[in-house]
């Protein structure tokens, strides 16, 4: 008989490393995950449909996965109240809440799980549980001092119209200049209501000053003393406010159609150009722009009905739309 020998190459013996073994399982997961983006029927793209849990191709419409994982609560709600009812969770956490929303709450309807109402001794001890509640929420005269404040924030911030951000934001500077020991000589609505004013003023949305008195509790020389202070003390980068940002609110109180704001726009960015705003109250431009828009236009308003509205003297619109009128006649 002859001896077969079978020859085997050095790569055909040697056992795989694991390296090269983990090399050889990433290819694959690649190679999965491609397929996995693809249409396995015409290669197209696949999108997911949460709606109906399932992983379509949007060019043809093949179906490729379903019954995925629906992460979404199992009930429905059509209304604030029903969804409160209903959750099982609850909100997330907020700087506008001394303590960031994370303490209990303990409700005063003074009825039990069912809905019966509690017996007197039971109300009464409820009543016990909520001051003890409440004395735990706020142990110290720094709780104390931001909760107080935080009301402020959210009182002022209705007031003005300002939307959730920007209060969660004023509530931020509050704190960080209750923790660098700003608050000593100052009252508390004094730095509230100069957090609010630079919230607004770096989200893009400035009030004026006037506005911000109106709703604070504090008069106008302290409010600008204390604002300068904060600002300083903190080192907040706030950009001088542009006239165009109160265009869409004056307009929108005094009822000027969007021909005449776009108009009030190109003044304001005429007058720009021409270095008129340069040591003029940004308030005081809005507004001359808002009173001679609606006349270049062919509406009717009046400088009373803009001082009204804007908080700008008549005198002060007069001179600024003069201004304004000038430049634009330069440029045109």
């Amino acid at each position: 008989m002859t001896e077969t020998r079978i020859h085997t190459t050095d790569e055909q013996t040697r056992a795989p490393t694991p390296e090269t073994q983990g090399e050889s399982e990433a290819a694959q997961q690649r190679e999965r995950d491609e397929s996995q983006d693809v249409c396995p029927e015409c290669g197209g793209s696949l999108a997911a449909d949460e709606a109906h849990g399932e992983t379509v191709c949007e060019d043809c419409g093949l179906v490729v996965a379903e019954d995925d994982i629906d992460r979404g609560p199992e009930w429905r709600a059509f209304d604030s109240s029903e969804r409160d009812q209903k959750s099982r969770v609850g909100s997330p956490t907020t700087n506008l809440m001394h303590d960031k929303g994370l303490s209990t709450n303990i409700g005063w309807q003074d009825k039990d799980a069912y809905g019966n109402s509690l017996s007197s001794e039971q109300r009464k001890k409820m009543q016990r549980l909520r001051t003890w509640d409440e004395r735990f929420r706020t142990r110290d005269h720094q709780e104390r001092n931001l909760k107080q404040a935080l009301g402020e924030i959210e009182r002022m911030g209705s007031a003005l119209g300002l939307s959730e951000s920007v209060r969660e934001t004023a509530s931020v500077i509050y704190r960080r200049a209750l923790e660098e020991d700003l608050l000593p000589g100052r009252s508390i609505e004094g730095v509230a209501s100069a957090a609010v004013y630079a919230a607004a003023r770096q989200a893009e949305t400035p009030r004026s000053i006037d506005k911000v008195v109106t709703v604070s509790r504090i008069d106008e020389m302290e409010f600008k003393r204390t604002y300068r202070y904060v600002v300083r003390e903190l080192g907040l980068e706030i950009e001088p406010a542009d006239p165009e940002s109160y265009v869409a609110r004056f307009a929108s109180d005094l009822g000027l159609s969007d021909e005449a704001e776009r108009r009030a726009r190109d003044l304001l960015r005429t007058g720009k150009e021409a270095q008129i705003h340069v040591g003029k109250s940004p308030v005081g431009l809005a507004a001359a722009a808002v009173y001679a828009a609606p006349l270049l236009c062919n509406e009717a308003v009046t400088q009373a009905e803009v001082s009204e509205v804007t908080d700008i003297s008549e005198v002060t619109i007069r001179k600024r739309y003069k201004e304004l009128l000038d430049a634009s006649e330069q440029t045109a």
